[in-house]
């Protein structure tokens, strides 16, 4: 089958939507949230529980799986996923993030996504963009990227037609141009160059792929996302937009880059710009809050770590707002994690969780992880339900008004 979107229903006063994206190894149903395997595994999961959850998709990492085991030993399997065992759509990023998070970011405290404390606290340190960041893994220039690798401190280099090449070696279903990601602290002048710099190597990133054609890997077509980036600067993210928009990419990936307030109007303004009959991604965004804002701004997809991550540090979703297992409240608490929630994790206490979190047990990251992405997997879900139903308003108000206990109002409306 070949790549293709379909739109089933909008979401009145907003550029919301449901739909389908159709892939040579199934269908994507959106709104949709993709677990993120970032070594070809979700960690702590066996594929048979991400399926279990609920999952759709999975994303791996060009850049970790380029390290190890190298995307030679990952065409012999046949792909990224045929090699972990996974038999649905697929995405793998272009590497990107990977520099920015050893760039601009490396020794700053700072995702690509700031909170407005972050941003103000930075601010008065805030350099002009010309200056190498301290202790800079990463050195940029128009040709590409050298960068270090995290296992040996080794030297290596990326530029649009190498991730290209690799990312053709990985396979997946679906795969995005190679970008700078830029630090949400990087000032204006700086935004501006990077995302000229952006622009051009999306074009070589479509000239490669047209010249590498089908993946070697599983002989399948792969659809190619542009990466739109530009900061919460509007004037920046529209031109970003328009830009790409005009090139011949498969659809879309809205890269972060701003604060956590900007969300639900950085991510409008590009998908105000973008071709409407495209799929949008939104990269790396993946708190509840943020699903709400992003589908009303246009994404179909969203991928994010940080539901397993949270696992792992023993914090869990609930409908009544995220708790930490390893509080002492929960040593005798003899309720599943959420009891409105039935998962494969429900059958367990959180008495007994906090016992394994206590204990330093793996089990524990795999129990709060089924939970996590089945929570976050399944709350998109909804959304993309009950924007088919015509009751999205009130889904939406009825959910942030209990998980938000103490959010401001204006979020609800």
């Amino acid at each position: 089958m070949e790549f293709k979107f379909e739109i089933e229903k909008r979401l009145d006063g907003t550029l919301g939507r449901a739909g389908t994206i159709h892939t040579p190894h199934g269908d994507i149903q959106t709104p949709a949230f993709i677990p993120v395997g970032t070594k070809a595994t979700v960690k702590s999961l066996t594929v048979e529980q991400v399926k279990d959850l609920g999952a759709q998709a999975v994303l791996a990492n060009t850049y970790h799986l380029y390290l190890e085991p190298g995307e030679d030993r990952v065409a012999k399997h046949g792909g990224f996923a045929k090699m972990m065992g996974w038999n649905g759509p697929t995405f793998t990023d272009s590497g990107g993030f990977q520099v920015f998070s050893l760039g601009a970011a490396y020794g700053e405290g700072v995702s690509k996504v700031a909170t407005t404390e972050v941003l103000a606290a930075k601010i008065a340190e805030s350099r002009d963009g010309e200056k190498v960041p301290r202790e800079t893994k990463v050195k940029i220039d128009e040709e590409g990227v050298d960068f270090q690798s995290v296992i040996d401190g080794s030297w290596h280099r990326f530029t649009p037609e190498r991730s290209m090449q690799i990312q053709h070696s990985l396979g997946a279903d679906i795969f995005f141009a190679f970008d700078e990601c830029t630090s949400p602290l990087a000032p204006y002048e700086y935004q501006k160059k990077a995302i000229d710099r952006t622009h051009r190597w999306a074009k070589r990133s479509l000239s490669e792929h047209t010249l590498l054609g089908v993946s070697h890997a599983t002989g399948a077509q792969q659809a190619l996302f542009g990466v739109v980036q530009g900061g919460s600067f509007e004037d920046l993210r529209r031109e970003s937009a328009r830009t790409l928009g005009a090139m011949d990419f498969d659809g879309y990936g809205i890269g972060g880059s701003f604060t956590k307030s900007d969300i639900g109007t950085a991510v409008r303004w590009v998908s105000e710009e973008l071709p409407e009959d495209k799929p949008r991604h939104l990269l790396g965004i993946g708190e509840p809050i943020d699903f709400f804002y992003g589908v009303e701004s246009g994404v179909d997809t969203f991928d994010c770590v940080t539901p397993t991550r949270v696992a792992r540090n023993g914090a869990a979703y609930t409908v009544d707002g995220r708790i930490n297992l390893h509080n002492a409240q929960y040593v005798d608490d003899m309720l599943p994690i959420d009891p409105e929630i039935k998962n494969y994790t429900s059958s367990f206490t959180r008495s007994y969780i906090a016992h394994l979190l206590r204990s330093n047990e793996m089990l524990a990251a795999t129990l709060i992880s089924i939970h996590n992405l089945h929570f976050v997997v399944s709350l998109v879900a909804n959304i993309r339900q009950h924007v088919l139903n015509g009751t999205y308003f009130d889904y939406k108000r009825s959910f942030l008004k209990r998980y938000y206990k103490s959010v401001d109002y204006r979020i609800l409306s």
